[in-house]
């Protein structure tokens, strides 16, 4: 999951740290280390506690004019590092984004390589507005974030489309296919409606690991967003048949430096017996600089007997802190 603060904090940094970077046509780097410490406990099975990196990354962009109104553009982004262990990779790490593309105010933009998808961008935002993740429920869509050629249009009076193609050749983990995914996302004033939906053919599981897909069936997502002062409101609804549904209602407010977000996500699996897992998350997030911030997450989960791995029990919980420094 891509984290949606540290994301956003990073672009901010980046665009002004291009503007210095172009004047001398050099790329702009970036990068940030994060920790977090995670106590885990499922009713019936014991608790856990651990102390691991959370997605450090380090990267590069650049961009340039090729003729008036007209932008090249590029990004990698390595993690993988595993800050927290010194014998992990012994430096090595692996792509999470790395593409290239144009844009234009008349055509919008277009790019190729490995991204957010198209369809994670207009819908899962709950799931990725937090940093640990553990008990989040995401959508049920499959299609990989890498080999994808993406489009976006211009605003049509605060109407945008985009597509993306995912280009699974013969040489792929599970064979030959071009899953697909559409999305329509409209902006008025405070308030953000978007509809998008993946076609799942592929073969291999999200982010290009050699788990097989359930099925091929469509993925459809609904989201809604009220933007009100300090206060934003989202609402989510996506689905794939015999696979499930999921809902999700998430409130963030910022005081200050603060930000505090309550989310509650549930699914509905399609199976016999419309098995039920559900989550109730809190956040609370300080910035400490325009550096630095650090957090904390409690998660609370519940269900059906059985949906955490242990017959006859059905609670699941995760408190967890964190910091992440980043330039």
């Amino acid at each position: 999951m891509k984290k949606t603060l540290i994301a956003s904090a990073i672009a901010a940094a980046t665009i002004s740290g291009t503007a210095l970077a172009q004047e001398s046509n050099l790329p702009s780097v970036y990068g940030n280390i994060q920790y977090a410490l995670v106590h885990s406990n499922v009713e019936g099975a014991g608790s856990s506690i651990d102390h691991y990196d959370n997605g450090s990354t380090l990267g590069v962009t650049h961009d340039h004019e090729i003729a008036p109104g007209v932008t090249g553009f590029f990004k990698l982004e390595l993690d993988g590092f595993n800050a927290d262990d010194k014998s992990y990779g012994r430096g090595q790490g692996r792509v999470d984004e790395a593409y290239i593309g144009v844009q234009g105010d008349s055509f919008g933009k277009i790019w190729v390589g490995s991204d957010d998808s198209t369809y994670e961008r207009s819908i899962d935002k709950i799931a990725n507005t937090y940093e640990a993740a553990n008990l989040s429920i995401g959508g049920s869509y499959s299609t990989g974030e890498g080999d994808l050629i993406q489009y976006e249009t211009p605003s049509f009076g605060g109407l945008k489309l985009g597509a993306a193609v995912q280009v699974n050749g013969d040489t792929t983990a599970g064979g030959k296919s071009y899953p697909y995914q559409l999305a329509a996302i409209y902006a008025v004033d405070s308030l953000e409606l978007a509809f998008a939906m993946d076609s799942n053919d592929g073969t291999t599981g999200y982010s290009g690991t050699t788990a097989t897909d359930p099925n091929n069936e469509n993925t459809y997502g609904l989201r809604a967003t009220y933007k009100l002062d300090s206060l934003s409101l989202t609402g989510q609804y996506q689905t794939r048949k015999e696979v499930a549904d999921v809902f999700g209602l998430m409130g963030v407010y910022t005081l200050g430096a603060n930000q505090f977000a309550l989310s509650y996500e549930m699914a509905v699996a399609d199976d016999a017996n419309d098995t039920e897992r559900n989550t109730v998350t809190l956040q609370a997030l300080h910035n400490l600089s325009d550096h630095m911030y650090v957090y904390f997450e409690g998660y609370l989960g519940g269900g059906d007997d059985g949906v955490y791995g242990v017959a006859n029990e059905s609670e699941a919980s995760v408190a967890a802190v964190g910091a992440v420094y980043y330039f």
